[in-house]
């Protein structure tokens, strides 16, 4: 990438990168003001097009990537998906536990999408850059999906099998996101790890346990942040290194 005045940043993503969370006074789902772009912003030379949309998939998503993308003529675009890909129908499974239900996006077709966009920015000159997935809550997740009732939640838990298995089932959909950054050598921001570190990283979810609260914004627009810093310091205001990516 060459160096320039400004640049123009593209977020595309689901509603962590909208930057939703849950309301537990008003008891519904927010746009957070200081969400991680808007920390960002402030810091970043240029400007960011938030893209992101609320139950976003990448199966969704890909069809708009020249309007909602290409059109904006990035040079860099921060890439999130995955939370809603690896999801399920829940009321479907509590109606009928017996019977076979897929993800909102097959894991092999997630991997295809995600290597065909990396693939698509390569050939338009625009830098990707993947994000890893935040950790999930199961336990917080398994009685938000079961709307607290043991009725419903003994339902799931026939076809699901254990609670940990929500855990594991996002994990793998994480693996394949680190995996075809490795082998397509796409920059990668291990956001995952900065909640890890913490004794307990389950107090920076929501209530609902997928979506970053408040505090969980702040870990993942310092994390975004340390890696630019070291990495392509040239892209945040006021400085002018002159390293290249």
């Amino acid at each position: 990438m060459s160096l320039k005045d400004t640049y123009r940043f593209v977020l595309y993503g689901d509603s962590i990168s909208k930057g939703v969370i849950y309301d537990e006074q008003k008891k519904k789902y927010i746009v957070l003001d200081e969400n991680f772009p808007a920390l960002l912003q402030n810091k970043l030379k240029g400007i960011i097009y938030n893209v992101a949309k609320f139950g976003n998939t990448l199966i969704r998503a890909i069809g708009k990537l020249p309007n909602e993308v290409l059109k904006k003529n990035p040079d860099v675009v921060i890439i999130e998906f995955g939370g809603n890909d690896c999801d399920f129908d829940w009321e479907q499974i509590a109606e009928n536990p017996d019977g076979i239900h897929n993800p909102k996006t097959d894991f092999n077709v997630f991997q295809r999408l995600l290597r065909n966009l990396i693939d698509t920015l390569n050939r338009n000159g625009i830098i990707p850059v993947l994000l890893t997935l935040p950790p999930i809550d199961a336990d917080k997740y398994f009685k938000w999906i079961s709307k607290n009732s043991a009725a419903v939640g003994e339902k799931i838990l026939k076809w699901l099998g254990s609670v940990t298995k929500i855990y594991w089932w996002q994990e793998r959909y994480n693996s394949a996101i680190v995996s075809i950054a490795n082998e397509t050598k796409t920059r990668l921001i291990d956001i995952r790890s900065s909640f890890l570190k913490h004794p307990d990283y389950r107090e920076f979810l929501c209530l609902d346990g997928i979506h970053p609260n408040r505090q969980g914004h702040r870990i993942i627009a310092d994390r975004i942040y340390e890696y630019i810093k070291t990495h392509c310091s040239f892209l945040l205001k006021d400085d002018y290194s002159p390293e290249n990516v």
